[in-house]
């Protein structure tokens, strides 16, 4: 069976058996997704803060802040997805073996491990000033509604392009306590790139979403997919340029999105739409996209 779970996990295997269900609940086998709802927040930061060197204790600290919340949140969101989604889940082989699709875990567990980390994103969002309080708010409605998209229209990436990036205009307030065009534009840029590869990683799913009545990205596009996410791609690069030219940022900053761009041509290149494995390790690899503009955000 094509699963993206992994159950030679050694971080979940060394839990207590008890613990194992709620564990892969969380995705905390497929830390990518952390990775890719972190790195426009940490992107921000550095940003704001005008580089490595101008972090700051304040800067380091909420950036250690985000790293906690792009965990609890991404795990929240998670249990979100698979209590919407139970039933879809198991009409599709890569998500028939999730907990609640697969009945280890009942729709009362998932739903009171849901409420403590809501509890523990909402202790995290507390310790930042008032304007990225309200961000974090707005952003809960988007994340509730998020898992129906694929039910009511072909575009449900693009509602994850503009759920998932609130972390981008969220970092730059958390430092700066206001928002502003570097923040709107790496906002749109992320937006993006997350239409890009959640197209890829929607292909995994395309036969089975197609029998289950899901709607995504991947079936709308269908051969032509890769001439839309090099568009994709190409639009969240220049965004990312012009949030640098707009924070001023230095010359090692376009350095690092020159690698960036190098990264997601290879992408491109390698991608072959009707190969699940090989899609899915394209669609993991966007971790290192996200920490080339990480590290020319540092530089720069």
């Amino acid at each position: 069976m094509h699963t993206d779970i992994k159950t030679n996990n050694r971080l979940i295997a060394s839990l207590p058996e008890s613990w194992r269900a709620y564990a892969y609940l969380a995705r905390l086998d497929r830390p990518v997704g952390v990775w890719l709802l972190l790195l426009p927040g940490w992107c921000a930061i550095a940003l704001a803060s005008g580089g490595f060197w101008g972090m700051g204790a304040h800067g380091w600290g909420v950036f250690a802040l985000f790293g906690a919340g792009a965990l609890i949140m991404r795990s929240a969101g998670c249990v979100i997805n698979d209590l919407w989604d139970r039933d879809l889940d198991q009409k599709v082989e890569r998500t028939r073996a999730r907990p609640l699709a697969a009945g280890d875990l009942s729709f009362r567990e998932g739903l009171v491990f849901l409420l403590a980390l809501l509890m523990a994103g909402f202790i995290i969002l507390m310790q930042m000033n008032a304007v990225t309080i309200a961000l974090g708010f707005a952003s809960l409605p988007l994340i509730v509604l998020y898992p129906l998209m694929k039910r009511w229209t072909w575009w449900p990436q693009a509602f994850l392009g503009l759920v998932f990036n609130f972390s981008a205009l969220m970092g730059w307030s958390a430092v700066t306590a206001s928002l502003a065009a570097p923040a709107i534009f790496l906002y749109i840029g992320c937006f993006f790139w997350t239409l890009g590869y959640d197209t890829i990683y929607a292909h995994q799913d395309k036969e089975d979403d197609a029998l289950a009545g899901i709607r995504s990205t991947a079936l709308k596009f269908g051969s032509r997919s890769k001439i839309w996410v090099s568009g994709f791609y190409g639009t969240a690069w220049l965004c990312i340029v012009l949030s640098g030219l707009t924070s001023s940022a230095g010359g090692a900053f376009y350095l690092g999105l020159v690698a960036a761009a190098g990264h997601l041509i290879w992408q491109l290149r390698r991608w072959n739409i009707d190969d699940q494995t090989g899609t899915l390790r394209i669609f993991k690899s966007n971790r290192d996209f996200g920490l080339f503009i990480l590290l020319a955000c540092l530089a720069g």
